[in-house]
């Protein structure tokens, strides 16, 4: 059974930082594209960050490049999102989601999903 559990979200003041963390299990972790999406009430599903795990490439998105790192410990099937400089438009629901084959920016493309974490980050 494919899982994806998602933690490190809370409460941050804008310009601090969070890391969140996404282990996966049930699926050989190698052959995926992981990304984490974010969502606030109303709105679609935003990619913020994609990492292929194969070959390391990473895309961000221009509203958090240069503050948010994704990154991957694959002995751990573990892909981690850094969060620094956050602001408060970061806040969101911070969703962890895998698919096989190459990154898509779409929600629609990803096959699994993780149950979301809340990140807050008052002014």
């Amino acid at each position: 059974q494919v899982q994806l559990v998602e933690s490190g979200g809370g409460s941050v003041q804008a310009g601090g930082s969070l890391r969140l963390s996404c282990v996966g299990s049930g699926f050989t972790f190698g052959r995926n594209c992981i990304a984490w999406f974010r969502q606030t009430p109303g709105m679609e599903r935003e990619a913020v960050a994609r990492l292929n795990i194969l070959s390391g490439w990473a895309y961000y998105a221009d509203s958090v490049k240069g503050r948010f790192t994704i990154s991957q410990d694959n002995a751990k099937n573990t892909v981690y999102l850094e969060m620094n400089s956050l602001k408060p438009e970061d806040t969101a629901m911070y969703y962890c989601a895998a698919r096989d084959g190459p990154c898509r920016a779409q929600d629609i493309d990803y096959n699994y999903w993780g149950q979301g974490t809340q990140v807050t980050v008052s002014s």
